[in-house]
C-alpha cells in the first residue's frame, strides 16, 4: 500500500492551456497511459482537453460545479457526484459563473474495465479485486491509517474500515498483473 500526499504529487499544464492538473498518481505500459488520478481547477467556461482512447471520470470535490456539453453528452458536475464520459469527445465546461470548483479525476485506457468511483461517508471500503484508491476530503482514518485533506492510499485490493470523510473511493479492474 502506498500513502502519498500533496508533497508527493505534480503539477503540470493542461493540454488546452487554460489551467493546471495535479498529478496524484499514474501507471503507464509500453508508453501508454493504463490510468491516472488528479486533481484540477475549473474556474471558467471553455473546452477540455482531449485524450483519445481514454475513459474520464469526473467527481466535483469542492465548489459549485458546472455543466458539462459535447456532442451527445450533457452532464451536471455537482459535488460528490461521479459522472464519466469519454475522453475523445470534445467537451467544454459552462455554468462557471457561480465560482471556481475543484475536481477530482479517474482517466483509465478504453480497454480497462470502467472504474467504479463513489463517495464515502464513513463505513467500510468493501472487499474486492484490483486496484483501490482513497482520496481523502477531509481527515479521516482508512483501516487504522491516519490520513490528511487530499492524501492518497493506492493498493491492491485495499479495504477497511473509513472513519470520518468524505473519501472518494476507485476502484480500477483488469490491471496487468
Amino acid at each position: 500500500m502506498r500513502h502519498l500526499s500533496p508533497a508527493d504529487y505534480t503539477r503540470q499544464p493542461w493540454k488546452n492551456g487554460k489551467g493546471v492538473t495535479v498529478e496524484l498518481a499514474r501507471a503507464e505500459a509500453d508508453g501508454a497511459l493504463l490510468w491516472r488520478l488528479s486533481m484540477a481547477t475549473v474556474a471558467e467556461d471553455g473546452p477540455f482537453s482531449l485524450f483519445p482512447g481514454i475513459e474520464r471520470n469526473l467527481t466535483v470535490i469542492s465548489g459549485p460545479g458546472f455543466r458539462l456539453t459535447g456532442e451527445g453528452i450533457a452532464l451536471d458536475c455537482r459535488p460528490l457526484v461521479p459522472v464519466a464520459f469519454p475522453g475523445d469527445v470534445a467537451v467544454a465546461a459552462t455554468g462557471t459563473a457561480a465560482g471556481p470548483s475543484e475536481d477530482f479525476n479517474v482517466m483509465t485506457a478504453r480497454p480497462l474495465p470502467r472504474p467504479d468511483v463513489a463517495i464515502l461517508h464513513g463505513g467500510a471500503i468493501p472487499a474486492g479485486d484490483g486496484l483501490v484508491a482513497v482520496l481523502a476530503l477531509a481527515p479521516l482514518r482508512v483501516a487504522g491509517r491516519a490520513m490528511g485533506r487530499h492524501d492518497l492510499l493506492l493498493g491492491a485490493g485495499l479495504s477497511g474500515p473509513v472513519a470520518g470523510g468524505p473519501a472518494v473511493v476507485v476502484r480500477i479492474q483488469g490491471l496487468p498483473a
